[in-house]
């Protein structure tokens, strides 16, 4: 729905509270509470069906138009831009940027200052270079310029082919996959129309940048560039970023591309750049290495120091160190042996205490041990899994599917249970509570089992996308079963409730607009709206119920209703979230000592201390190196704090 509707459902819900519990509790003007709540349910669902979507649609699945694929793909450009933007800022890339250069096989050569005019010239575009050579930020900085520039062609979506299995299935599938799951708001039907993301693929309004070939499994390599080659000819934009051997091997040209070569640094670079993000005092320091980059151009620390990745590291590791060490031949023998030992220092920087000199950017929050095995069981579990992406949904795949489903299950049916037992021993037979509640335990139990190896069922189309439909349906039906064993009034009480409940889920839960881009914290966020709307409506609901039933002077059994309601209304709401399964996760995984309880808080510092980046709704480590070695050299266990 439009923001103007969601705004508008959100509102009446909240007057819908309002009055009914004005209704129930202000009854000195001889109102009757049944009248009053039969009229003001009507009212609500009256206003349900004037906000309604679906009832005022021109055809229940119909496609997107060219002014819905036009809105759709702007919006899209706004939201890429922030988060692409925000993303460069994270990573320093605005204020001390290096200017990269290229050489072409067939053409100029170029420099990154001018990336986008080049692709101008050659919409077809194969970045190689060797590990760390900034392909990814060249990828990156061609997004955002011609994002700045959108209005002039179509929409670049930066992609990391890590995430694909040619195996599995097209690329244009995987492209709108991605979209749908990067930017669920693409599934608005009202403002973009019917299949938004695959139009806006199919009709290539929409034109992938993709990065790391070499991500890809060697197998499937050469494979891969071909189904890329049918997909998008010769005439289609295209950027693909590749390590040159990884390219090479495949022996799969891309058709009409336009193929660079990025440069290694000169010692002069390497020079001007560490100066630019050092104090004087830093500076001063990194003169003896300097000398030996003037004296040894071609030799194993210039080899290192060549790649941007490596400059980098040496600039954020050695802000207030001893950049010297370096020279140590016996230490440092080769190239992988300086970048190993940069990685470790930006791991081991990342994390501890301050007063060491190098480390003056270090989080104090988290130990520096634990913090380090944490990043290097992540990183093994990315590894074996052979992924790149750390997206916090697929945690769950770090614990057994079947302990998962156990513990997911054991923990709802346990919430689930207890609450409609105890809420039974005082509005039943107290003879009956237990068996009530075991009931209702294995029922929530079993469900949780099903849900567990089930992914979120897309959403249907018809009638049961109708907001007002699906309301009344099931406030009516929920209405009907506590009316006939409490009363009338408890029945309208829960129906009403159970309807606001159903309304709210669908306005909170429906990404209005394309406004905000994509986090992991804002996907997350989601959920957790969704959990706790739905928890807190039904907990108002049965302790309104409570009151109707015991009197509402019992502040006891209201109080009672509230609790019940609410940890009902969690086991309902939780089911089939992704938030609920990765909780199950973290809380498992946390017990052993293999990650923090604060998972996000901690993967969201590693960001801001450089050791991971973000691309979207997950994380990646800053590159595949920092992965490789974080894996390669796995620390010994951590003994949990429990």
């Amino acid at each position: 729905m439009s923001r103007f509707r969601q705004r508008a459902v959100l509102t009446g819900c909240v007057l819908a509270a309002v009055l009914a519990t004005a209704g129930l509790f202000v009854t000195d003007y001889g109102i009757d509470p049944d009248l009053w709540l039969t009229g003001l349910a009507l009212g609500f669902l009256a206003l349900l069906a004037v906000l309604d979507p679906w009832l005022h649609r021109r055809r229940a699945a119909g496609l997107a138009t060219d002014d819905n694929l036009d809105a759709a793909a702007n919006a899209l450009a706004r939201a890429l831009h922030a988060q692409w933007n925000e993303e460069c800022r994270a990573r320093g890339l605005h204020d001390n940027l290096l200017d990269l250069h290229w050489s072409a096989l067939e053409g100029e050569p170029g420099h990154s200052d001018a990336i986008v005019r080049a692709f101008q010239r050659s919409p077809r575009m194969v970045f190689l270079g060797d590990p760390g050579a900034g392909k990814s930020t060249t990828a990156m900085l061609l997004t955002i310029g011609l994002l700045d520039r959108h209005p002039d062609g179509p929409v670049p979506f930066l992609l990391p082919l890590s995430t694909w299995n040619p195996n599995a299935e097209d690329v244009r599938t995987w492209m709108t996959r991605r979209l749908y799951e990067d930017h669920p708001a693409l599934r608005n039907t009202e403002l973009y129309g019917s299949y938004a993301a695959d139009l806006l693929v199919e009709q290539r309004r929409v034109f992938p940048v993709l990065d790391g070939l070499d991500q890809i499994p060697r197998e499937r390599r050469a494979d891969a560039l071909d189904r890329i080659n049918r997909a998008f000819p010769g005439s289609q934009p295209l950027v693909l970023t590749s390590r040159t051997e990884e390219f090479a091997e495949a022996g799969t040209p891309i058709a009409g591309a336009h193929v660079v070569q990025l440069q290694p640094l000169d010692h002069e670079e390497i020079a001007g750049y560490l100066r630019s993000v050092s104090d004087p005092v830093t500076a001063a320091r990194w003169e003896p290495i300097f000398l030996h980059l003037r004296d040894e151009p071609d030799g194993r620390l210039a080899e290192a120091l060549s790649t941007p990745l490596a400059l980098w590291l040496a600039g954020v590791v050695y802000g207030y160190g001893e950049p010297s060490e370096l020279l140590d031949r016996g230490r440092f023998p080769d190239r992988r042996a300086v970048e190993d030992h940069l990685v470790d220092l930006l791991v081991n920087g990342a994390f501890g205490d301050r007063s060491v000199a190098h480390q003056a950017r270090a989080s104090q929050v988290w130990a520096r041990d634990k913090a380090t095995r944490w990043l290097a069981f992540l990183a093994d579990e990315m590894h074996e899994r052979g992924v790149h992406e750390l997206a916090w949904w697929e945690l769950r795949r770090s614990v057994g599917s079947t302990w998962l489903a156990l513990l997911g299950a054991i923990s709802l049916g346990t919430i689930g249970g207890f609450g409609v037992g105890w809420l039974m021993a005082y509005a039943s037979t107290p003879k009956l509570a237990p068996i009530t509640g075991l009931a209702a335990g294995l029922a929530v139990a079993v469900a949780a089992l099903y849900a567990s190896g089930h992914r979120v069922p897309k959403p249907r189309l018809g009638v049961w996308r109708s907001l007002v439909v699906v309301s009344g349906v099931l406030g009516t039906a929920a209405g009907l079963v506590f009316g006939a064993l409490y009363g009338l009034s408890a029945g309208l009480v829960v129906g009403l409730g159970i309807g606001v409940a159903v309304a709210l889920r669908f306005a909170l839960g429906s990404s209005a607009e394309l406004s905000h881009p994509s986090s992991p914290k804002w996907t997350m966020a989601r959920d957790r709206v969704a959990v706790w709307t739905g928890s807190l409506v039904l907990a108002v609901v049965f302790g309104a119920a409570a009151g109707l039933v015991f009197g509402p002077t019992q502040s006891g059994m209201v109080g009672l209703g509230l609790a019940c309601g609410l940890m009902l209304g969690f086991t309902l709401s939780v089911l089939h979230l992704r938030w609920w399964w990765f909780t199950v996760a973290r809380i498992w995984l946390a017990l052993r000592g293999k990650l923090p309880w604060e998972l996000m808080v901690f993967l969201e510092d590693a960001r801001k201390l450089g050791v991971l980046r973000q691309a979207g709704a997950a994380y990646q480590f800053r590159h595949a190196l920092v992965q490789d070695r974080l894996a390669g050299a796995r620390p010994a266990e951590v003994r949990s704090d429990a």
